[in-house]
């Protein structure tokens, strides 16, 4: 026997009908529903004799049973005050629109529907086998899909609620989130979602349909019936604009937002010290919900490790960089290509550092590409700019390009200590060609015990050579590589800055080492940076969840 099972039709009657018709077309002897017929869209009541006329039989979902009992809320069980706020007034809508007649028949209905199908036993809930507004979510560890199959025992479980489809084997029993009809699946396809189940004998295989429907005239009467702007985008684009902090993480990385702007906690900001600029929630205009990418949270910089060898072996090198470290160089295609690609996904600043970056052949071809690309920073540390480096870089002036280097302290001693004998005067002898070129760098002081009385003077060193105030910052030490010593920077306290290296992406440029900072690796190389984001996003938000803070920017650039 082949069946057709439906999770909440969310007062859209245009899907639930043609639920009807591709069900019927598909050669469907049994239709089912797994309630919440009200609960996003405006059309209650135009539900009813859709579901009496194609004998679609109904289990009652947690809204089902709040308005036939007139409850004053629907139960969904949401824990954040905003998404709540988004669900009681679409709650009050249903409660107010849904005809008595229709909500005392709702009342009728079961909360669960068990039988034997063609020699299967099918199990039929709202959300869950142990509770009615359960979250099933996909991403639940193995050990809380087990619960929920053992309380049942049941050959195939069929569940909704979360609004997101799957489907999966949990020892013998095969579990289906139907998904809904009422809105899209956070996916940014318009089509909804409903399940497809073959019976036979005791086999049993699951398809998750995904169902084109009239999405306009439903997002007009919406419109109509005077529901927030939010829940009609949700069905005109595919991506949902409520109800995101129920998401877990993994789940809420693959949508196109994730935090609602209101709830930003006000006491993580940028840091207003000079360090350069990151679009905040504000560039996503009125829209109650950001994305992660693109705020302070997740800055749109990509920072790319050209090589990890260097001229220096600097004794608090996060990196660990040294002449004696593996170059594992990108080619200089993998850099252009990873350019153009960082355009298309959305990143509006693009850092190139090591290692020294001007040891690989092909740097100033790529800053070339790069520059003409985004604004583009080269972290160096200023040694080795003469002959043909030197007018290559010439000839780079007036474009969006930017040297960084490091000067650690006023007078040689302190940045010798840390740096190696002589470096001093040649970083600042290298700062004085790069102002004659036109390129006037920015200057960053690692500070630390040596060096901290210095910062005064340093500010003072570089003014008198020309250097704007803006173009100087100080960085603290991190404990990372070489560095025993210093702040520390982990997923759980420290803002993303997606990073490509040879080895794949990482999390942060001052954890881009495999070796030394195994933790801070995100995805092998090769690695899409779309996936890359969403990764971090994933993780980002299982970091914030284990405590309800959220971590602070670490910067490694003026």
């Amino acid at each position: 026997m082949r069946i057709a099972v439906c999770g909440g039709p969310y007062g859209n009657p245009y899907a639930l009908a043609a639920f009807v018709d591709d069900a019927r077309t598909r050669g469907c002897e049994r239709l089912f529903c797994l309630g919440d017929l009200g609960g996003f869209g405006a059309e209650v009541d135009a539900l009813w004799p859709i579901l009496t006329e194609a004998g679609i039989e109904c289990v009652a979902g947690n809204y089902d049973v709040a308005v036939a009992r007139g409850d004053t809320d629907c139960g969904c069980g949401y824990r954040d005050p905003k998404d709540n706020e988004y669900a009681q007034l679409i709650y009050d809508h249903t409660l107010a629109t849904t005809g008595r007649d229709f909500a005392a028949w709702m009342g009728t209905l079961p909360t669960e529907r068990r039988e034997t199908i063609n020699g299967t036993d099918v199990h039929m809930v709202h959300g869950s086998t142990l509770a009615l507004n359960d979250f099933w979510w996909e991403s639940l560890p193995e050990e809380q899909h087990r619960l929920r199959v053992g309380a049942s025992g049941a050959d195939v479980v069929l569940c909704t609620h979360s609004g997101l489809p799957w489907q999966r084997h949990v020892g013998d029993t095969l579990v289906v989130n139907v998904g809904v009809l009422g809105k899209p699946a956070n996916d940014g396809r318009r089509e909804v979602w409903y399940a497809v189940l073959d019976l036979d004998g005791g086999r049993v295989s699951a398809e998750l349909i995904p169902l084109a429907y009239d999405w306009r005239a439903q997002a007009r009467s919406m419109r109509a019936a005077g529901l927030p702007e939010v829940f009609a985008e949700t069905i005109e684009t595919g991506w949902w604009t409520t109800c995101l902090e129920i998401l877990p993480p993994r789940e809420r990385s693959r949508g196109r937002y994730h935090l609602y702007r209101s709830t930003l906690p006000t006491a993580f900001a940028p840091a207003k010290d000079g360090w350069g600029p990151s679009a905040g929630p504000d560039a996503h205009g009125d829209r109650p919900v950001v994305p992660l990418f693109g705020t302070v949270y997740f800055p749109s910089r990509l920072w790319l490790y050209t090589n990890f060898h260097c001229n220096l072996a600097c004794d608090y090198c996060a990196v660990a960089s040294s002449p004696r470290a593996a170059p594992r160089t990108l080619p200089a295609r993998t850099v252009r290509a990873l350019v153009d690609e960082a355009v298309e996904a959305g990143f509006t600043e693009l850092y190139l550092t090591g290692g020294e970056p001007f040891l690989h052949p092909d740097i100033v071809g790529l800053l070339d590409h790069a520059s003409t690309r985004l604004p583009t920073v080269v972290m160096t540390n200023a040694m080795l700019l003469r002959g043909s480096r030197a007018d290559g870089l010439a000839g780079l002036a007036g474009r969006k390009l930017t040297v960084q280097t490091s000067l650690d302290g006023a007078h040689a001693h302190a940045h010798d200590a840390h740096r190696g004998p002589g470096s001093w005067q040649r970083t600042l002898d290298g700062i004085r060609h790069l102002i004659d070129l036109g390129l006037p760098p920015r200057v960053a002081l690692t500070e630390t015990p040596d060096n901290t009385r210095e910062i005064p003077a340093v500010a003072e060193l570089l003014a008198s050579l020309g250097l704007p105030e803006g173009h100087f910052a100080v960085r603290p030490l991190l404990r990372r590589g070489f560095s025993e010593t210093g702040l520390e920077v982990g997923e759980d306290s420290s803002a993303p800055e997606l990073t490509v290296t040879a080895d794949g992406l990482h999390w942060h440029p001052a954890g881009a080492d495999l070796a030394t900072s195994p933790d801070l690796h995100l995805a092998p190389a090769g690695t899409p940076l779309e996936t890359g984001k969403q990764r971090v996003t994933e993780r980002f938000f299982t970091a914030r969840l284990t405590d309800g803070s959220l971590p602070r920017p670490v910067h490694c650039a003026v």
